[in-house]
């Protein structure tokens, strides 16, 4: 068996948080703290009093390896650790324990413009990015024409970059890094940023990446599907500790166990969107103890209000349905109606009514909002669940019914 192309050793990374002072920290008070006690002030502030620094272990005691031509999921809730972890491997910050090894070339991916200069035009920011992963400039034109194609900016090539809308960074930059033959590719969230049409299209690529031309990726994603579909394998972070390495279906069953049930209060996770329009409640029609409870056939009836900028336009609304190992089981989309929302003021509301089509189970719900070309406004990933319980309906029972989903069609003989 071939060396792992990524050895991870028990890699920590901590930052020093400071608690609240009463004080600025500017030098007028350090000098005042020095004169009315010199040698408290030399000391420093106890640990737990004010103006004391605290530690924060971001990613704690992680080890793993990585196979060339492996392509692995890293999945957790905000603040898991994910985005710290791929910074370390991208060389971005350094660890503060433990050690990583890189067998290849690495390009990544984490953030809207990373590695672009924004006074650079889009063909010149290609070639600082080449320059960077190590590329002569000949092997940079080779791909250049390749690289425009699939970014769709040929009108825009020569054009600074800062004039680019999200949507053209990131096409630029997904571009760039996956056709300047780096062995490692780290790509985290930014792709939720691109439209439907272009996130499938980079799925693609990814895919033909692997199979074709053996590249290992590590993807750090909050679709599940796509995790399933694109990953031979998936960790599951959690409070910057590893909790689960395993095949991606396994590793999504863990995952959705670790997640709240409902919003229990917490706030909605946004996981795409440009802000022009934003959901701030959703809720189900049901009244009930931490989760609604529904049978069989029962009416369903979701309501979402949300806030609205003057330049979104017409809306698309959508609502998805998850099982709890993470895979979409329904889906409905405002378009199939042919009726585009237009609200008349800076807030609205919109429902959306069905009969329960589920077996007994939980279930879990997310949302969001397109404009008319397709562009994530918001979405917000679930951010309700609810139950279906067992028992029967005008005296049939489902208890033993097979699969996910019941219909409820016309018989006639």
């Amino acid at each position: 068996m071939s060396s792992p192309i990524i050895t991870v050793e028990n890699l920590g990374k901590c930052y020093s948080l400071r608690t609240p002072s009463a004080r600025s920290g500017l030098l007028r008070d350090s000098l005042g703290s020095l004169l009315r006690n010199p040698l408290q002030a030399l000391r420093g502030p106890a640990p737990g009093a004010p103006g004391a620094n605290e530690d924060f272990w971001a990613v704690r005691g992680l080890s793993f390896t990585v196979q060339p031509g492996e392509v692995v999921g890293i999945i957790g809730r905000n603040g898991a650790g994910k985005s710290t972890l791929l910074k370390m491997l991208s060389r971005i910050t350094d660890p503060s324990a433990g050690r990583i090894t890189l067998r290849g070339r690495v390009a990544s991916l984490l953030e809207v413009g990373t590695g672009f200069h924004p006074d650079l035009s889009g063909r010149e920011n290609i070639f600082l990015n080449g320059a960077i992963l190590g590329m002569t400039r000949g092997e940079i034109r080779r791909r250049l024409d390749e690289i425009v194609a699939f970014a769709e900016v040929e009108k825009f090539l020569d054009t600074p970059v800062k004039r680019y809308s999200s949507g053209m960074y990131v096409r630029l930059a997904f571009a760039v890094a996956a056709h300047l033959d780096p062995e490692i590719l780290i790509i985290d969230e930014v792709l939720a940023v691109g439209d439907a049409a272009f996130q499938r299209k980079c799925l693609a690529k990814l895919q033909s990446a692997t199979r074709d031309e053996g590249r290992t990726i590590l993807f750090v994603s909050h679709n599940l599907a796509s995790v399933r579909q694109l990953c031979s394998r998936a960790l599951v972070l959690q409070s910057g500790q590893l909790v689960a390495d395993a095949a991606p279906a396994e590793a999504i069953a863990h995952y959705m166990s670790l997640l709240p049930r409902g919003r229990e209060g917490g706030a909605y996770r946004h996981i795409a969107g440009d802000g022009r329009a934003r959901i701030t409640t959703l809720r189900l029609n049901a009244p009930g103890g931490t989760e609604p409870l529904y049978a069989i056939f029962e009416p369903i009836r979701f309501e979402m209000e949300f806030e609205v900028k003057p330049d979104a336009g017409a809306l698309e609304f959508f609502l998805l349905i998850y099982g709890e190992d993470g895979e979409c089981l329904a889906s409905s989309f405002q378009r199939d109606t042919g009726d585009f929302l237009r609200p008349a003021g800076a807030n609205g509301k919109i429902s959306v009514s069905f009969k329960n089509p589920f077996l007994p189970g939980r279930y879990l719900v997310s949302a969001g909002i397109f404009d008319r070309s397709r562009q994530f406004l918001d979405w917000i990933e679930f951010a309700e669940g609810f139950q279906v319980e067992s028992g029967f309906v005008d005296g049939r029972a489902f208890d033993s019914r097979l699969g996910r989903v019941s219909i409820l069609p016309e018989w006639s003989a």
